[in-house]
């Protein structure tokens, strides 16, 4: 019983996830903490004038996420906040240097998880009608 009511009053959440991203982890979380708990159009515009290298691959997920939420979801863009941001670490590749005296030197080329969790401020209101129906068009229509 208390399950099925914890799970009414769950909000609406869209995930997106970039695997195998070349960037070490370490620098990817710096980004991503600039971002975790903000609106998610608050975000995009830190993302884009973040300095970083990390802040592009970390971006597009965003809108990704965005996107998820906009077209599976029916979700309002301008209600959105992200409710979970975390960068797991993937494979490292392992490649050689040579060093002095016929040695040679390990070299690791670190690589990224990011996800990104949106949810909506606001529960999802059904719109009825098909899926054909609802999206773009209806979007059109209404801004002409």
């Amino acid at each position: 019983m208390a399950n099925d009511a914890a799970s009414a009053e769950e909000l609406p959440r869209a995930v997106a996830r970039a695997r195998y991203v070349h960037m070490t982890p370490m620098k990817t979380r710096r980004v991503v903490d600039l971002i975790r708990g903000r609106n998610a159009q608050e975000a995009l515009a830190v993302l884009q004038f973040a300095p970083q290298a990390a802040s592009g691959p970390v971006a597009k997920v965003l809108a990704s996420a965005m996107a998820n939420a906009e077209n599976n979801l029916e979700l309002d863009p301008d209600t959105l906040w992200i409710s979970a941001a975390y960068v797991d670490e993937g494979p490292t590749l392992k490649r050689f240097r040579p060093r002095a005296q016929g040695r040679t030197y390990r070299i690791r080329k670190r690589t990224s998880h990011i996800t990104i969790e949106v949810e909506s401020l606001l529960p999802a209101t059904p719109k009825g009608g098909t899926a054909q129906g609802r999206g773009r068009a209806s979007k059109k229509e209404g801004a002409r």
